[in-house]
């Protein structure tokens, strides 16, 4: 199976030249965030079965990917003497997360690796894998949260059997702080992750899955980080696939960056239309689900008619110029300026849209 790495991504983008204290204190630090977010022990220090099955799962799909067996070696021999004083060889196996460990953070060694670059992206590529990991899980217990509150107060809304001890309290209020809270931790895992970043002068930052170029604090700040708070749930999937594609083609210069994160917004206005009900059927483009939003019902529009103006230029000039192909013209292309106007514009559209609902 085929994953997606920042190391592939990145890889004619060059991001580091110099192996210092630095860049070691980083990778530490990464992965401690890692091991924040994906505990391989629990607090009596026994290891969790479910998270060593992920840490392999990390392990085995970095390795692939790298086009090695081991990220680090497994099992190593050594001597120990027994009952009679012999010395005796023994053999030791590594738990995944320390072999995952001692690859991102094992000092820098040139006559090993002489790519200082594809050296610090390798280990970047660890962290996003096992970041992505508890995303998907986080993902997967929002995606569930309603059912199981329904199921949890018809459960409670039954006699009591004997023999069995309900615990005190509203299970909704229960299920739905739990949830709150580890939303919350896991946040704050990203959040230390991009200060990190930040803190090495290195320019990077993770949302929803990827860890991507953020050559722009202000952009990030402003309109980066509220999209990707907006389109968190798995509902916006699709918008998030192709901005994440937009963001990856700009960085590494490909022409048609513009084209993905039209599209993006696309779905996002598609998607709208449709949990409102507002879908006819009919719709032939980008341009009837805007009619879509900006019709007036009981009085009220979801956009006025002068966003609607300024929405459907964008479709019409952005994605009409990528979306034919050219015949005998020039292949079209965007500056690097436009390239970023038509991302940043439609990340904003998308924040202010999916707010509004």
């Amino acid at each position: 199976m085929l994953t997606d790495i920042f190391g592939r991504r990145y890889r004619d983008y060059p991001i580091w030249s110099d192996y210092t204290a630095s860049e070691s204190g980083l990778l530490v630090q990464c992965l401690e965030v890692a091991k924040d977010v994906l505990p391989y022990y629990s607090a009596d220090g026994q290891v969790i079965d479910s998270r060593k099955l992920k840490w392999k799962l990390i392990h085995d799909r970095l390795a692939r990917e790298l086009g090695v067996g081991e990220l680090w070696p497994r099992y190593f021999q050594y001597t120990t003497k027994n009952w009679q004083g012999v010395d005796v060889p023994a053999t030791h196996a590594n738990e995944w997360v320390a072999m995952c460990e001692m690859f991102a953070t094992f000092t820098y060694q040139q006559q090993i690796h002489s790519n200082i670059d594809r050296y610090m992206k390798d280990r970047i590529s660890l962290i996003e894998l096992a970041m992505r990991e508890r995303q998907n899980e986080i993902k997967e217990m929002n995606r569930i949260l309603e059912q199981q509150v329904r199921e949890a107060v018809l459960l409670a809304q039954q006699p009591t059997r004997r023999g069995v001890i309900r615990i005190p309290g509203s299970p909704e209020t229960a299920l739905r702080t739990t949830n709150a809270t580890m939303n919350a931790a896991f946040n704050a895992s990203v959040e230390e992750l991009n200060v990190r970043f930040q803190q090495s002068g290195v320019p990077l930052s993770y949302h929803n899955g990827f860890i991507q170029v953020a050559t722009d604090e202000q952009i990030e700040k402003r309109i980066s980080k509220p999209f990707w708070t907006v389109i968190a749930d798995a509902k916006w999937q699709n918008v998030a696939t192709d901005m994440h594609e937009a963001l990856d083609r700009r960085d590494r210069g490909a022409g048609d960056a513009a084209w993905y994160a039209c599209k993006a917004l696309e779905s996002a206005i598609k998607i709208i239309s449709d949990q409102k009900g507002w879908t006819r059927g009919t719709e032939k483009g980008a341009h009837n689900y805007i009619d879509n939003l900006v019709a007036e019902r009981a009085g009220v529009r979801y956009i006025d008619t002068f966003e609607m103006e300024v929405l459907k230029p964008y479709f019409s000039h952005v994605r009409n110029r990528f979306g034919h192909g050219p015949g005998s013209d020039p292949m079209p292309a965007f500056t690097a300026a436009q390239t970023d106007w038509a991302v940043e514009f439609a990340m904003t559209w998308v924040r202010t849209l999916v707010r509004r609902g």
